[in-house]
C-alpha cells in the first residue's frame, strides 16, 4: 500500500471539566457547611467545623490557600508531609491571629463531595488560592481558576506562600477584626461553563489509526465522573494547507462534493452532567477519502487540487475510565477524481446562437397567434353588423 503523510488539522472548543491539561473558567458559589481541616502550628490536622466555607472563612483572610485532596490519592499522599510541614512554617511566621494575612487549610473530597463539586475539583490534589474571598481571577477577558502549579516541596510550597503575603499590609488581630465581614455573591460575574480550546495538527501515515484528547498529569490523580468532554468542533481536517488561491478554487468547486467537506465542523457534542451521564466517552468514526480536483480555467495548464473528504458517525460511550474525546480514522483505498471540463468558445457561439434563434420563434409564434386572434374579433364585429 502506497505510504504518505497526512496532515491532521483540528480546531476543537472543549467544555470539558479537566482541572490539569486545559484552562477552566467557572466560579464559585460554595455557600454550604464545610469541614475543613486548617493548618494551624500544632493541630493542623484537626478537622474544624466552618458555616459558609466560601461565604465568611475566605474572607477573614486576605490570601487562604486551600489544598483539595483525596486519601485514595497517590499524589496526595505524597504531598501531605510537604503541606503539613509548610503550613507548620506559615504558621510560625504569620499568625492567622495576630497577623491575618494568609492561612493554609485542607478538604477532604471524599467527605466534602459537594463543596469539591461546586469548587470544580477534578484532580487531586488541587491547591486553590482565595484572595479576599474568591479564586477568580481575570485572564486577557476569561474567567480562572487561581491555583498553584509549582514544585511540591516544603521549600517551593513557602517560597509561594511568601510571595502571595508579600504586598499584603500586615493587620493586627484581623481574624477579629473581619469577622461580621460577609461575600455578595452576586459582585463576583460566573461564566457560564468551564471550557479551552485546543488547536493543532498531528502527521500520520495512510493507515487506521485516532487522535486522542484527554486529561493527563504527572502528578495528579482525577476524578472521572468530574470530567465532562462536551465539545464544539471548529474545525477538523485532513490533509495539507491549501494557499489562499488554492482554497479559492476549492471553494468554488466544493458543491461538486456533496457537502462531504469538513462534515465535523460547526458541529456541538454535549452531555448533560449528571450520575447517569458520568464517565462519557465521545467517539468519532471518520472513513477518510482522497479527491482530486482537475480545474483548467482559461488557461490551458490543468491545476491539480489534492484532498482528503470524510464521512462521520459519532457515539457516547460510558467507560470506567477517565473520559475522553477520540477521533478514529481510516483511510478508503477508493478515491474520487473530479474533473472540470471547460468549454469552448464555439459552444458559446452555438449556444449563444440558439437562444437568439429561440427568441425569434417564440415572438413569431406570439405574434402569428395575435394577428389571427385579431383577425377573428374583426370578422365577428362585421356579422354582427350585417
Amino acid at each position: 500500500m502506497e505510504m504518505m503523510l497526512k496532515r491532521i488539522t483540528w480546531m476543537v472548543h472543549f467544555h470539558c471539566h479537566l482541572a490539569i491539561l486545559i484552562a477552566f473558567h467557572t466560579t464559585l458559589h460554595c455557600n454550604m457547611n464545610a469541614k475543613i481541616a486548617l493548618a494551624l502550628s500544632d493541630m493542623w490536622d484537626q478537622v474544624l467545623h466552618v458555616t459558609h466555607f466560601d461565604g465568611v472563612l475566605t474572607i477573614k483572610y486576605p490570601v487562604l490557600v486551600v489544598n483539595f485532596y483525596a486519601p485514595w490519592c497517590y499524589w496526595s499522599n505524597r504531598l501531605k508531609p510537604s503541606w503539613e510541614k509548610t503550613a507548620k512554617i506559615m504558621r510560625e511566621r504569620y499568625d492567622p491571629e495576630m497577623d491575618g494575612r494568609i492561612l493554609l487549610g485542607k478538604v477532604d473530597c471524599t467527605e466534602e463531595v459537594e463543596l469539591c463539586r461546586r469548587n470544580h475539583i477534578q484532580g487531586y490534589p488541587s491547591i486553590r488560592v482565595f484572595r479576599k474571598g474568591s479564586d477568580i481571577k481575570e485572564n486577557q477577558g476569561h474567567h480562572d481558576h487561581e491555583s498553584y502549579y509549582g514544585e511540591r516541596d516544603t521549600e517551593s510550597l513557602v517560597a509561594a506562600m511568601e510571595t502571595y503575603v508579600a504586598n499584603i499590609p500586615k493587620e493586627a488581630h484581623a481574624l477579629e477584626d473581619k469577622s461580621n465581614k460577609t461575600v455578595d455573591p452576586a459582585k463576583r460575574p460566573a461564566p457560564m461553563a468551564s471550557g479551552c480550546r485546543i488547536e493543532g495538527f498531528v502527521r500520520v501515515k495512510r493507515v487506521p489509526g485516532s487522535v486522542v484528547i484527554s486529561a493527563r498529569s504527572g502528578s495528579h490523580s482525577f476524578d472521572p465522573s468530574q470530567i465532562n468532554v462536551s465539545h464544539y468542533v471548529t474545525q477538523f481536517s485532513f490533509g495539507k494547507r491549501l494557499s489562499p488561491r488554492m482554497l479559492h478554487e476549492f471553494i468554488r468547486l466544493t458543491p461538486y462534493l456533496r457537502g462531504y467537506h469538513d462534515r465535523l465542523a460547526g458541529q456541538s457534542y454535549t452531555v448533560k452532567h449528571g450520575e447517569v451521564n458520568a464517565n462519557v466517552t465521545i467517539e468519532h468514526y471518520l472513513q477518510v477519502v482522497k479527491t482530486e480536483l482537475v480545474t483548467q480555467r482559461s488557461s490551458k495548464e490543468l491545476k491539480v487540487l489534492e484532498e482528503y473528504e470524510y464521512t462521520a458517525h459519532s457515539s457516547l460511550v460510558h467507560s470506567f475510565y477517565v473520559p475522553v474525546v477520540k477521533f478514529h480514522f481510516e483511510p478508503s483505498p477508493m478515491q474520487v477524481l473530479v474533473t472540470e471540463v471547460p468549454k469552448s468558445f464555439s459552444h458559446f457561439i452555438t449556444n449563444v446562437c440558439a437562444i437568439i434563434g429561440g427568441v425569434f420563434t417564440v415572438a413569431g409564434i406570439l405574434d402569428s397567434i395575435f394577428h389571427n386572434t385579431l383577425r377573428m374579433v374583426k370578422k365577428i364585429e362585421l356579422g354582427k353588423n350585417i
